[in-house]
């Protein structure tokens, strides 16, 4: 039987979460796939069509530089899977992403890969296996484990793109953070406050839950077996899917892992935090074994990293879970442009508080909206006073967006801005935000070994859960 301890020892852990090597096979042993194509455009496979999916393609179609040249989808027969295999009908359909690669990787380069984020780590990692560019939807994994995976993975294949998305991570406050960084505006910043508090898919299930959803029938034509890929066995649900995946423990991340990678992505690479020593949840309201809480504040506090102050970072999620507004703060919501629109347009009332993120500094205050809105100096009159100390910052009209990031990367053109490296310490902390969710207590978290110190039970949800038989490969490759 596959038990946990072997599944930690196969993983590379000494103990749970002590991350001390991989099982790398040779160079003979991995299959070769292109490092870059020398045509014009990218030949880009689809993994997860409908919804988000849908939505990246058209974004990625929209640069000129790629040919979808096959579907990947386990729901292949959905109202959103049927409209993108209409647009597409010359591309290769495949329901099982493991067949895509086995029968089709010699007709493509990359993958675009938007699916739950349970199932992001055996996607990616086999797509790095056979040598294909990756861009993959955020939150980049589940848990602390697998993002360690990844980011070796794509250590040990420099050659292949990855990128994260986070799609204001190619947007105006990317360049805005990094020139007032480098220009000495943005310095000695020592609290972080970031929030999102719109209505969730989960909110309005019963807090005192106290089994799974029961048993219901599995759309026609679904692979439910695939679909759960990693994840232990569960009967399909329409909580589940399609949808509402986000909001269990087994197989998202919640609001933490939705939002705050376009909220507080450029704090965490411009201000170089890495990852926290120390995880404490304020608040969780409605919390079980099951499903995220109805509301959530949870503090990280990072070291000084050079001439750098400590940070404490302080996240909120929960439609009336507000963080105190700084005087001058201003209008509590941001014009629409500031959140781009989402496949939940039109099923939810966003909050009377748009989704974003305050920085104190010692000298200034910034407040900042989500993906690439850019940073506003506050008060308004110091606004006025620093205006013409604020240095020359990049047109986004004139950079790559993040999908033509990714694709010019592939060509071997550009580097991507948010690859697995980058994104991952980011998304690393996220699951420890998770952990200290669950187990509802303060960890002491030791950055050099990678371990949870003051409690071996959160230890262990570093790791997860053992995948399925049949699964384990992924976390040996």
């Amino acid at each position: 039987m596959f038990s946990r301890r072997s599944f930690i020892k196969t993983a590379g852990l000494g103990t749970a979460g002590a991350v001390l090597g991989v099982q790398h096979l040779s160079a003979s042993e991995r299959p070769q796939g292109p490092a870059a194509r020398k045509e014009s455009k990218i030949r880009l496979a689809a993994i997860g069509i409908a919804n988000r999916g849908a939505q990246i393609i058209g974004d990625f179609m929209r640069t000129g530089l790629c040919d979808i040249v096959a579907l990947c989808d386990v729901d292949p027969q959905s109202e959103g899977s049927r409209k993108t295999i209409a647009a597409f009908p010359k591309a290769k359909l495949f329901t099982d992403f493991r067949k895509l690669f086995e029968e089709y990787a010699d007709h493509f380069d990359a993958v675009c890969v938007a699916i739950p984020d349970f199932a992001h780590f055996p996607v990616a990692m086999l797509a790095l296996h056979y040598g294909k560019h990756v861009y993959l939807e955020k939150p980049m994994a589940r848990t602390f484990l697998e993002c360690e995976l990844l980011m070796d993975a794509a250590r040990r294949h420099p050659q292949l793109a990855t990128q994260v998305g986070n799609q204001g991570h190619s947007e105006e406050n990317y360049f805005q953070f990094k020139a007032w960084k480098e220009a000495g505006i943005i310095k000695d910043v020592y609290s972080i406050v970031a929030h999102h508090n719109d209505w969730r898919r989960w909110h309005p299930y019963d807090v005192n839950i106290h089994k799974y959803p029961d048993a219901e029938p599995v759309p026609e034509g679904m692979d439910w077996d695939t679909w759960l890929c990693t994840a232990q066995w569960h009967d399909y649900n329409g909580k589940y899917h399609p949808g509402n995946w986000r909001g269990w423990f087994d197989f998202g991340m919640g609001a933490i892992g939705d939002w705050a990678a376009h909220i507080i992505d450029t704090c965490h690479e411009f201000l170089e935090l890495g990852l926290p020593y120390e995880i404490e949840p304020l608040k969780l309201t409605g919390s079980n074994d099951y499903f995220f809480p109805q509301e959530t504040t949870l503090r990280f506090r990072f070291a000084s990293r050079g001439d750098m102050p400590p940070v404490e970072l302080t996240w909120y999620d929960g439609q009336k879970n507000f963080p105190t507004l700084p005087a001058g703060y201003g209008p509590t919501t941001n014009n629409s442009a500031d959140v781009p629109a989402t496949n939940m347009d039109g099923t939810f009332t966003p909050s009377a508080l748009s989704p974003g993120k305050i920085i104190y500094s010692k000298e200034l205050t910034f407040r900042g909206g989500s993906h690439g809105s850019p940073l506003r100096i506050i008060p308004e009159e110091k606004a006025r006073e620093m205006a013409p100390k604020l240095p020359f910052v990049p047109d986004e009209e004139t950079m790559s967006n993040h999908f033509q990031n990714f694709l010019l990367a592939c060509m071997g053109q550009e580097k991507t801005r948010s690859p697995f490296e980058t994104f991952g310490p980011m998304c690393q902390t996220f699951a420890l935000g998770v952990v200290a969710i669950r187990t509802g207590r303060k960890l002491s978290f030791d950055r050099m070994s990678k371990t949870i110190v003051n409690d071996p039970f959160a230890n262990a949800l570093l790791v997860g859960m053992p995948p399925r038989k049949g699964w384990e490969e992924y976390y040996t490759m």
